[in-house]
C-alpha cells in the first residue's frame, strides 16, 4: 500500500499541532535539493490512515514518521536522521548519528518530543500551505 505517495518521493508524516515540527518542515521544505519529500500532517486522513495500517501507537510515537513505499515507516530519532541525510550542508551531516545505538538516539529523541509543547508551544490546529507548497502536502 503506497498512501498515493510515488515510487521516487518520501512522506513526512508530523505533528500538525507542533510548532518545533511545522519549523521543521519548514526547515526540511527551504532545504529538500532533490524534491524528494511530500508532507502531511499526523492529524490528517492519510496520516490517520497509515497510524492504523502500521498499528502505531500515537502515545509512544506521536511527533515524525517517514513513510517510504519501498520500506514502509520509519519513526523517532531514524526517521529525523534519514530526513536530516537527504538536506543540505551542514543538517545532513546530522546522519552520522546513525551509528549510534537506536535505544540512545531515541531516548534524546523521546525526552525532546514528550517537551515539545512546553518549549516551543502549539498551535490551535493545523498549518495550512500556502498555494505554492500546496504540492508538497497530501491530503
Amino acid at each position: 500500500m503506497n498512501f498515493g505517495v510515488p515510487a521516487n518521493k518520501k512522506l513526512i508524516l508530523f505533528d500538525g499541532v507542533c510548532n518545533l515540527c511545522n519549523s521543521s518542515v519548514q526547515y526540511a521544505i527551504r532545504h529538500d535539493k532533490n524534491n524528494l519529500f511530500l508532507f502531511t500532517a499526523l492529524q490528517s486522513n492519510i496520516g490517520q490512515n497509515i497510524i492504523e495500517h502500521y498499528n502505531i501507537d500515537t502515545s509512544k510515537i506521536d511527533s515524525i514518521l517517514l513513510y517510504t513505499p519501498e520500506k514502509g515507516i520509519q519513526y523517532k530519532s531514524t526517521a529525523a536522521l534519514k530526513v536530516a541525510w537527504q538536506l543540505r550542508f551542514p543538517i545532513n551531516l546530522l546522519a552520522i548519528f546513525l551509528i549510534v545505538p537506536n535505544f540512545i538516539r531515541n531516548w534524546v529523541y523521546d525526552f525532546i518530543a514528550k517537551n515539545r509543547y512546553k518549549w516551543y508551544g502549539r498551535k490551535e490546529s493545523c498549518m495550512v500551505p500556502t498555494l505554492e507548497l500546496k504540492s508538497k502536502f497530501l491530503d
